[in-house]
């Protein structure tokens, strides 16, 4: 009787980046006769994709470890590592927890099979923190994209910038580039494969820089990223959107494609992190809030609405109650349609860990929960500015508040729920649909279909 094939569950902790490397991570080992299971409790490899970005985020990585081995409480799996926790830790993670068997660093998502075999054939602490290998692709099969009508396409991954919070740059490398022709080829496939919507994805997807510019000879732009855009577009995939961006290198011919093409969505992620030069500066952000101000200038006065989201940490070293104060203006002036905030947590590795970290808890706090208000107030605003209007919905699946509704996001990344009386629900789900808006709370909109 022939051996059953070892069973693989991946999880995933952390950002779109990390979700894309799943993905990849899930091909990789199917096509090395590997079956894909849906639980931990069933698995024989565990692997955790892990994020980096906030200390939180890997702590989680450990709780997680000892929660699976609680759970199974008998036959263990083996264990691994993969993604940001990985390539900084690496051999380290081995002394932390002797229950791991192997660490797979950012870059090794295409030998993974080669490593699980290792640890599975007895060889303890298997590593590979290497760099990628000539030939080694990010295409995706369909069979393994967490949704079958949403893909994340990597165009860029790495980081030049070297913020002095941001550990990226040394989990994640230097900034490299996509062929813009693979990424075309992808985006078309997708599209002949029934997808509705794509994130072009990156640490900053506007530094975008292949080293030959296949594809986009012909394509108008005054930057590679807004040639880019143009020819995504062209593609006729219906929802194109693109996350995140970085201020420095976002440029006005962005605002100007998502003007001409009506499937580049209606949404900009720009983080700004504070609304203090003084404290930008000391991030090494390499722009100031004129700077910054500019680019929202271009956002607004768009030809279409277009929706404005944004990341601000509070509490960074050195932070003062004025620097605060102008964060608290700065999002005042922008009326951001979103914002993720969040208290500063030192990286080990980073320049501003080897800074005094002299704003309290206390204070970090309190300074989070009057931004928080003063967003919440703003959002609110925002959000009842849409009752009335018709949004075009992607339907992801049943609502969390009702049963009888069903919940998407709109092209400007809106979250929504609507009622489904009078249609049949399953019918709808991963298609784009015309909604009224009826209704607004703080973090998402309500409506009806449109008839």
């Amino acid at each position: 009787m022939p051996e059953k094939n070892r069973s693989v569950y991946i999880e995933t902790l952390g950002c779109q980046m990390n979700v894309a490397d799943s993905e990849r991570a899930a091909g990789v080992l199917r096509a090395a006769a590997f079956d894909l299971v849906k639980s931990a409790d069933e698995a024989d490899v565990v692997i955790l994709n892990t994020c980096s970005v906030r200390a939180r985020a890997e702590a989680k990585v450990f709780d997680r470890i000892g929660e699976i081995r609680h759970r199974r409480n008998g036959a263990q799996p083996l264990i691994g590592v993969m993604g940001c926790v990985a390539q900084l830790e690496g051999e380290a993670l081995f002394q932390k927890r002797n229950s791991i068997g192997f660490v797979a660093g950012t870059r090794a998502a295409d030998r993974l099979p080669d490593l699980v075999n290792r640890a599975l054939g007895g060889e303890s602490r298997v590593m590979d923190l290497a760099e990628r290998l000539p030939g080694e692709k990010w295409n995706v099969g369909v069979e393994h994209r967490t949704s079958g009508k949403t893909a994340f396409v990597p165009i860029i991954e790495g980081c030049n910038k070297f913020c002095s919070y941001c550990i990226v740059p040394y989990s994640r490398g230097r900034e490299k580039s996509r062929p813009a022709s693979e990424i075309i080829r992808e985006i078309a496939g997708l599209k002949t494969q029934g997808y509705e919507e794509v994130y072009l994805i990156g640490q900053n997807v506007n530094s975008y820089r292949p080293n030959v510019i296949d594809g986009l000879e012909e394509v108008a732009g005054a930057t590679p990223f807004a040639k880019l855009l143009r020819a995504v577009a062209r593609t006729g995939m219906g929802r194109i959107k693109f996350t995140t961006s970085f201020p420095r290198d976002f440029h006005t011919d962005i605002v100007s494609a998502l003007d001409e093409h009506e499937n580049l969505c209606n949404w900009v992620h720009l983080p700004v992190q504070s609304g203090s030069d003084r404290v930008l500066r000391a991030m090494r952000r390499g722009y100031r809030i004129a700077d910054y101000m500019q680019r929202v200038a271009w956002i607004k006065g768009a030809r279409q609405r277009l929706a404005l989201t944004s990341d601000i940490i509070i509490g960074y070293p050195g932070e003062t109650s004025e620097d605060f104060q102008q964060t608290m203006e700065l999002v005042e002036r922008c009326q951001y349609d979103g914002l993720y905030i969040f208290k500063y947590s030192e990286r080990k590795g980073t320049p501003a860990a080897k800074q005094f970290d002299d704003v309290s808890k206390e204070e970090k706090a309190s300074r989070f929960a009057r931004l928080e208000e003063l967003q919440r107030s703003i959002q609110t605003k925002i959000y009842r500015s849409y009752i009335g209007s018709m949004v075009e919905v992607l339907v992801e699946g049943a609502s969390a508040r009702r049963a009888d509704e069903l919940s998407g996001h709109t092209t400007c990344n809106k979250i929504i729920n609507f009622s489904t009386e009078g249609v049949e629900a399953a019918s709808l789900i991963g298609k784009p649909m015309p909604v009224v808006v009826t209704e607004a709370k703080r973090n998402s909109l309500y409506g009806r279909i449109a008839v």
